[in-house]
């Protein structure tokens, strides 16, 4: 059996941790924007499409651009560290 080298570990880690935080944010931010923001549901509910479509948009082009430049590693990178300081 062959040994898997260790960015592809760390990649999986990375993205393990990132999946883990991402859904932690987002099962909570309704309850946030509802309560602490004031928000109505209508508002979270159109927040929420918008950023169903902008991670669509965001996932076509991101292909396309992967394609075209191959250069998949900037991209992964750029992604995870995007998604980082959008957290912040």
């Amino acid at each position: 059996m062959k040994k898997l080298p260790a960015g592809i570990w760390a990649l999986g880690f990375v993205s393990l941790f990132m999946d883990i935080s991402s859904e932690l944010i987002h099962s909570l931010l309704p309850i946030f924007m509802m309560t602490t923001l004031g928000a109505s549901v209508i508002a979270v509910g159109f927040i929420e499409g918008i950023a169903e479509a902008a991670a669509a948009f965001t996932k076509v082009f991101s292909g396309i651009i992967s394609d075209y430049i191959r250069k998949r590693k900037i991209l992964a990178v750029l992604g995870y560290r995007l998604s980082s300081w959008l957290f912040l």
